[in-house]
């Protein structure tokens, strides 16, 4: 019935260019516009990369703000530690339906070693990236209402709570082009919907959009905590960005080992499996138990040169997977694909926890 609670809803859609061609924000949103009714107006939102090709060598820090003085809070810490080279209010068409709208600004910045704090400068494991991801946990859990929500090199997330045209007309995401786009519409079950915890969820490049429930969101959290990241977006898919920026980044995992720490073969599977694939699989659960995705998911994460599709182990929310000459596209409906792509060369379900990996081709 109609007031019933729908647990399988969220819509999820990207798409990639494998050649690294442009395409306008206008592509995603007829996409993820068309499973509307998988949401319920409480948050959508959209990434994409290639989209700043004039600060390409900078971090773009996108920052939501609940009042004037978290803003000016914000961007006192982030000029304190880092160089701004550009900054300006993201643009966006105000709409009457959308109230309570945040602060939104964006700072291009790059390391400058002469801010650094002295804890830094003796830190064995200093590099850009792990500062900027210090950088932004500080500004999330220190400066009330203040929240890097987008901190990657030549990508940016837009998201708030909205339905996805909604979101699509605030943040004018037709004026994008990117060779990466992911899009979420969101369904909140037992997470509250605010302009915060709307997907996608992104650290430095990764970003990521998911359909379903992390029922391991505590587990992991404590685990993520130990190694200095700190969950204050609400929404339990805030753990999954940040465990690829562990597991991939910072532990040199190879990509289809995290593939399968989240969505791990089952221990009555690995039983009947030879010797090796054995030691390996049994070896990944017992190191990384407390980084394993337990409940319904179905994701998409992107990063600068790939796009990854999951589902959980016994594949309780739906994916479809299609290709057409360059393009990879990847949604929760095929209705969704073919609203963009009518004709494609190939669609198909990927079978469960089986990881669909699409990476950008070297381009001379």
């Amino acid at each position: 019935m109609w007031w019933q609670k729908d647990i399988a809803g969220c819509g999820i859609a990207g798409f990639i260019h494998k050649k690294g061609k442009l395409f306008s924000g206008e592509v995603i949103r007829k996409a993820i516009v068309s499973m509307e009714e998988r949401g319920n107006g409480l948050g959508a939102g959209f990434a994409a990369y290639g989209i700043y090709p004039q600060y390409k060598d900078q971090y773009a820090l996108h920052v939501m703000c609940t009042s004037k003085k978290a803003l000016e809070e914000a961007e006192k810490f982030i000029k304190d530690h880092v160089e701004v080279v550009h900054q300006e209010e993201i643009p966006t068409t105000p709409l009457k339906s959308l109230p309570d709208v945040p602060y939104l600004w964006r700072y291009f910045v790059q390391v400058n070693y002469e801010k650094l704090e002295g804890t830094w400068k003796a830190r064995a494991d200093f590099d850009e990236d792990n500062y900027i991801v210090w950088l932004v946990m500080e500004v999330n859990k220190t400066i009330e209402g203040a929240y890097i929500f987008s901190s990657g090199k030549d990508m940016g997330t837009f998201k708030g709570v909205g339905t996805p045209a909604q979101m699509a007309d605030f943040y004018r995401i037709e004026e994008y082009e990117g060779y990466i786009w992911i899009a979420h519409n969101r369904f909140p079950t037992n997470t509250p919907g605010w302009w915060g915890g709307a997907h996608p969820f992104t650290l430095l490049d990764w970003s990521i959009v998911h359909n379903g429930e992390i029922s391991s969101y505590g587990i992991n959290k404590r685990y993520l905590e130990m190694f200095g990241y700190v969950c204050t977006l609400l929404t339990d898919t805030e753990v999954v960005a940040y465990l690829l920026d562990l597991l991939l980044r910072r532990q040199k995992l190879p990509l289809r080992a995290v593939c399968s720490i989240f969505a791990p073969p089952l221990w009555d599977e690995i039983d009947w499996m030879p010797e090796d694939e054995k030691r390996l699989y049994t070896a990944l659960r017992m190191v990384y138990g407390s980084a394993l995705l337990n409940g319904p998911f179905a994701i998409l994460f992107a990063s600068h040169n790939r796009l990854v599709g999951l589902n959980d182990r016994i594949k309780l929310r739906p994916l479809v997977v299609a290709t057409k000459d360059e393009m990879v596209f990847m949604a929760s409906e095929e209705s969704a694909i073919r609203e963009i792509c009518p004709f494609p060369d190939k669609v198909w379900a990927p079978k469960a926890g089986e990881p669909v990996v699409v990476e950008l081709e070297a381009t001379t």
